[in-house]
């Protein structure tokens, strides 16, 4: 049972984040009974526990699973079987994850209890705020906020992301009046399926309201700095709206068009003048403070591998703090940050303990699982194949420091389900640990909300590769990096190539080249391929040829700064500055696809 608090309440809201800090330990007890009490008998549960519900039976007998565990599960409910395989309660949705497996979305079980977590949730983020900031319900909040597309599965439920999903709920859409969480946005903007419509929407609203804005942000730092590339791109187009209170012809949808009608109101030429003066200087630097100037901050998410956004939205953001308030999944939400202004490298997040059951896999400072020996404190056990791994430690049995892989155990049908983050113990919140996000696991490649492994950039190299040895080019070694120096970023590959039987670069066909990227694009999967042709968060992939020997120097350099020669691997995807600075000085030949690669919604298989 959620407590119930009024979220226009600060004090209400900090005191019950004390007591589910404080309480950790219990409360996660409780999540647990709950859960299998309420699911002990579905097909699931029901094969490993044998009617007994008792937390050391779940943790001897039921698995840690991946994905392809639980798979067959998911996809029976969603071509029309019962939900009871692995929920007592009614799966209402299925929430599309950014994972993939075999080249199509994760999907994940979600029921209507859950929204009302979610809401539970977002309820709370606001004290925290309303802690460190003051004033916030003295104006408005422009969040880009956006859906995507969704499909219908035979068994007639929907199968979508987790916001889009949370933003076409009547939680949202009916939501309670809340002083401190009024957007410039109007609802019909934010529900819009065309996203350029959308985009342009809202930030003419945005713009219209600039001296209501207390503070501004997008989900992921790469959404809200695509936004600021198209205010750049369609600022004279917005201008003349502003200027005749008028909307453009090709705002066609209805809904959206009447809400911005109803803000625009009049031709408002001084306010047009005005942003075009500001937007008028050699830089765009600091723009944000200088379009919205009552802006107290930016919220955007920007740990992981949104961490590479940081320098740009610090060179548009004026000074402002880059705010990071919360941390979930399409699995379940899972913390808050409970000190938003610090700074981004030192965000943690504080996981409640009433939003799922959370264990904990340990895994070495390389970020590899512990192998079971002697030396072990956990018992030793298997997951559902048979491998051995480290007993899972429960949420308040985490070490300071340590490193994990996140466990869930949700209200929606997952049992001991690998998340696939991994965790660093950064600090205690009461009895809560505190997290800073480290990485996916296995994840080499993210922009947007792609997430590329490396078993799969391996596999669309191999492909592309093959266009080359007809003409007598090996591919000798590869790397790559994500550029985001450019809006949007984009997929960098640095290839060393010669010819057969010598060292010697052959003369490249551009048309050959370019058909190579196109190849690596088509081979990647559904995500990437989404981002690139609908969101087009993504851009041109790019393919750099590098002379021979280039990763020898890469190899030299590695070695310089630890790496053993004995054990060196090429690193197939570049962080350091440094390392880059030794591939881009050897490039001889830079192309990029020409194409966008197919791309149409998944499919369930029937």
């Amino acid at each position: 049972m959620l407590p119930v608090f009024d979220p226009n309440d600060n004090e209400a809201g900090l005191k019950l984040l004390e007591d589910l800090t404080n309480n950790a330990c219990q409360i996660q007890q409780q999540v647990l009974e709950e859960i299998l009490a309420t699911n002990l008998h579905t097909e699931y549960l029901k094969s490993f526990l044998n009617g007994d519900s008792g937390k050391e039976n779940f943790k001897n007998k039921v698995p840690i699973v991946n994905y392809e565990d639980i798979k067959p599960c998911i996809e029976r409910i969603a071509n029309g079987e019962t939900s009871s395989i692995i929920s007592a309660q009614p799966i209402t949705e299925l929430l599309t994850s950014s994972g993939t497996s075999g080249g199509q979305p994760k999907i994940m079980p979600s029921t209507a209890e859950e929204l009302e977590r979610k809401t539970f949730f977002y309820n709370l983020l606001v004290p925290v705020m309303n802690k460190y900031v003051d004033g916030l319900d003295q104006g408005k909040a422009m969040y880009l906020l956006f859906i995507k597309p969704e499909i219908s599965t035979p068994s007639g439920l929907m199968a979508r992301p987790v916001l889009t999903s949370y933003y076409k709920s009547k939680n949202f859409r009916n939501r309670a009046f809340n002083r401190y969480n009024v957007y410039t946005s109007p609802d019909e903007t934010i529900l819009c399926s065309d996203s350029k419509q959308s985009m342009y929407c809202q930030l003419l609203c945005g713009l219209v309201q600039r001296d209501e804005v207390l503070r501004v942000g997008a989900i992921f730092a790469s959404a809200f700095l695509r936004a600021i590339k198209f205010l750049e791109e369609y600022l004279k187009e917005l201008c003349s709206n502003i200027r005749t209170g008028s909307v453009s012809d090709w705002i066609t949808d209805p809904n959206c068009r009447n809400a911005v009608l109803s803000i625009l109101s009049k031709p408002n030429s001084e306010l047009a003048d005005l942003i075009e003066d500001e937007c008028s200087g050699k830089s765009w630097e600091g723009i944000i403070k200088k379009l919205w100037p009552r802006t107290k901050y930016i919220e955007v998410i920007v740990t992981g591998s949104m961490a590479q956004y940081i320098p740009t939205l610090e060179f548009y953001s004026g000074g402002l703090p880059l705010v990071s308030t919360m941390y979930g999944s399409s699995e379940c939400y899972l913390g808050i940050n409970f000190k938003p202004l610090s700074n981004p490298s030192d965000v943690s997040y504080t996981l409640l303990p009433n939003m799922a059951y959370f264990e904990f896999l340990p895994v070495d400072n390389n970020h590899k699982e512990v192998v079971p020996d002697v030396q072990c404190n956990g018992v030793g056990v298997t997951d559902r194949n048979g491998k051995e791994m480290v007993e899972a430690v429960d949420l308040v049995e985490v070490k300071l420091g340590h490193y994990y892989e996140l466990i869930v155990t949700t209200f929606t049908g997952l049992y001991r389900y690998r998340v696939g983050d991994i965790l660093m113990v950064t600090g205690f919140y009461n009895n809560a640990p505190q997290f800073r996000f480290v990485h996916r696991r296995n994840v080499v490649l993210s922009i947007d909300t792609d997430k590329t492994n490396e078993e799969d950039l391996l596999k669309a190299v191999t492909r592309a590769k093959v266009l080359l040895e007809p003409l007598g080019f090996l591919l000798t070694e590869y790397t790559s990096f994500a550029d985001t120096a450019s809006i949007p970023g984009h997929y960098v590959l640095f290839w060393e190539l010669k010819m057969r039987g010598t060292n010697d670069l052959p003369e490249l066909d551009p048309a050959i080249m370019e058909q190579c990227c196109s190849v690596v694009e088509e081979s990647l999967d559904s995500v990437y391929r989404r981002c690139r042709k609908k969101d087009k968060s993504i851009g041109p992939l790019e393919v750099r040829v590098v002379t021979h020997g280039t990763f020898d120097a890469l190899m030299d350099f590695c070695v310089s700064q630890g790496s053993s020669v004995n054990q060196y691997k090429t690193p197939r995807c570049i962080k350091s500055e440094e390392a880059l600075k030794i591939l881009d000085s050897r490039v001889v030949g830079r192309f990029s696809s020409n194409k966008t690669p197919f791309w149409e919604p998944f499919r369930i298989e029937t």
